[in-house]
């Protein structure tokens, strides 16, 4: 077998192209959740902490040089705050996304039941009428 053959079963085997759905789509979806971080909850959040900018909070460490050849040294915490806060929402999106999905497998799991099996005692009783049946002239 030619290794392009065996390259191209391996490409287009069902779990190679679900996975690369699933990222192209965690891309996009990524995409989404930071916009909601950034252009809807962070403003809002900034209002109610009276403007504060979350990425811009950071400990000076070591001063910048007077000439401004040395930059300032940072602890900038205030992003990994904001790094945080979008893991926290990207983790809850994804959870009440993974929920809906769960819900609608329940829905279609919920289907009806297959009949149950006929009890031996009904088996015996249908080969009684069965041999019953052979015996009767009617």
């Amino acid at each position: 077998m030619s290794m392009l053959k065996e390259f191209r079963e391996f490409a287009l085997r069902g779990n190679v192209v679900d996975l690369a759905v699933g990222v192209i789509i965690g891309t996009a979806f990524g995409k989404i959740v930071s916009s909601l971080v950034g252009d809807v909850f962070m403003p809002v959040l900034g209002l109610i902490t009276g403007g504060i900018n979350f990425t811009d909070l950071a400990l000076t460490l070591k001063a910048a040089s007077a000439d401004g050849k040395t930059p300032a040294v940072l602890l900038a915490y205030g992003k990994f705050v904001q790094a945080c806060f979008d893991f926290v929402i990207v983790a809850f999106a994804i959870f009440l996304f993974v929920k809906a999905i769960n819900r609608m497998k329940r829905k279609q799991e919920a289907a009806p039941a297959p009949p149950p099996a006929p009890t031996a005692e009904e088996k015996l009783l249908g080969e009684i009428r069965d041999l019953l049946a052979r015996r009767s002239p009617l």
